[in-house]
C-alpha cells in the first residue's frame, strides 16, 4: 500500500527538535500543499508512448476515471491520483478529419478554467517519437494547437520530450549493457534537440528546452526495455511546476527505484528532484533534512 507522504513529513516535523514557530510554519506550508491540485496534460502523435510514459512516471496505480465531459464531444482520458490529474489526449496523425476533432478537444481543455478562474492545465507535456524522421504532425500540434492556445507564461507551461531515444537510429549505437546511448547516437539525439528547439522558436517565438528519454517497456509485469532519463524528465516537469504544488508529484511517483536509475549524468537529477520536493515545503528555511528523510524513505 502506498504511504501517505504528507503524513510521513508531518510525523517527522512533529518529532524533530526545532523551535515552535518554525514547526508551525512548516505544518502550515504542508497543509497548503495538501490542498493544491496539479493538472498535467500529456499529448503527442499516435504511437509516441504517452501511456508508457504515464506508467513509467507514476506506476501501476494510475487509475482511469473516465472521459472528461460529454463522451461524444471529447475523448481525453482522465487519470486521477489523489491531487494529481493527468489528461491523456488522443493521438494525432490518423487523418485530417480526426486530427481536427482532436485538436479542438485539446484547445477546449487548454481554455478551461478551475474554480478560482485560473487556467486548469498547469503543464503540457508534448511527447515526440525519437524514431521518426517525420515530425510534421508534432510541429503542427506544438505550434498551432498548444502554444497558440496556451495563454500566459507559455515557456513555463510546455515541455517537449523526445521518447524512444533507444531506437532513434533503429536500435543502433545503444549500449544495452549500460543502458545508455553511445557517442554517435548521443550526438544524433543532441542534434535532434537543437533542430526541434529551433523549429519551434522560428514558428512561435517561444524558447523551449526539449529533452530526450526512453519510457521503457513492460510486458506482463516484466521489464523488456529499461527506462532512460526518466529522472531528468521528472526534474524538468518539476522545474515548470509552481513551487507550492511540486510535492503533489512526490506522493504519486513510481516507487520502483530501477525506473529512476539510468540518466545522462549531466546533473544528479535524483538529488535535484528531492531538493525540489523539499523546497516545496521549506520555502527557503534551513530545515530540509527532516523533509528529505520522509520523502526519500518512500
Amino acid at each position: 500500500m502506498r504511504k501517505n507522504i504528507f503524513k510521513e513529513i508531518e510525523k517527522n516535523v512533529m518529532r524533530e527538535n526545532m523551535d515552535e514557530k518554525t514547526r508551525q510554519k512548516l505544518l502550515g506550508n504542508l497543509l497548503r500543499i495538501k490542498n493544491q491540485r496539479i493538472n498535467l496534460m500529456i499529448t503527442g502523435a499516435t504511437g509516441v508512448g504517452k501511456s508508457s510514459t504515464i506508467n513509467a512516471l507514476f506506476g501501476k496505480e494510475v487509475a482511469k476515471v473516465g472521459t472528461s465531459a460529454d463522451p461524444e464531444t471529447t475523448e481525453i482520458d482522465k487519470y486521477e491520483l489523489d491531487n494529481l490529474v493527468i489528461w491523456d489526449t488522443p493521438g494525432l496523425g490518423d487523418g485530417k478529419e480526426a486530427d481536427n476533432k482532436h485538436s479542438k478537444r485539446i484547445i477546449d481543455k487548454l481554455y478551461e478554467k478551475d474554480e478560482n478562474d485560473n487556467l486548469l492545465i498547469d503543464l503540457v507535456l508534448v511527447i515526440l517519437d525519437g524514431s521518426s524522421r517525420d515530425l510534421g504532425t508534432s510541429y503542427e500540434l506544438i505550434n498551432n494547437v498548444i502554444i497558440s492556445n496556451l495563454g500566459g507564461n507559455k515557456e513555463n507551461r510546455i515541455l517537449v520530450a523526445i521518447n524512444q531515444a533507444d531506437v532513434a537510429m533503429k536500435g543502433k549505437y545503444w549500449n544495452t549493457e549500460e543502458n545508455r546511448p553511445e557517442k554517435k547516437l548521443q550526438e544524433f539525439l543532441e542534434n535532434k534537440l537543437i533542430s526541434v528547439k529551433r523549429r519551434i522558436k522560428e514558428a512561435t517565438g517561444i524558447d523551449t528546452e526539449p529533452i530526450y528519454y526512453s519510457a521503457g517497456e513492460k510486458e506482463e509485469g516484466y521489464i523488456q526495455q529499461k527506462t532512460y532519463n526518466l529522472s531528468k524528465l521528472l526534474y524538468y516537469i518539476l522545474q515548470r511546476t509552481p513551487e507550492e504544488k511540486r510535492l503533489v508529484y512526490a506522493q504519486n511517483m513510481n516507487k520502483e527505484e530501477i525506473m529512476w536509475k539510468d540518466n545522462d549524468d549531466l546533473q544528479d537529477y535524483r538529488a535535484e528532484v528531492l531538493e525540489k520536493f523539499v523546497e516545496s515545503v521549506t520555502k527557503g528555511m534551513a530545515i530540509g533534512g527532516t523533509i528529505g528523510q520522509a520523502i526519500g524513505s518512500l
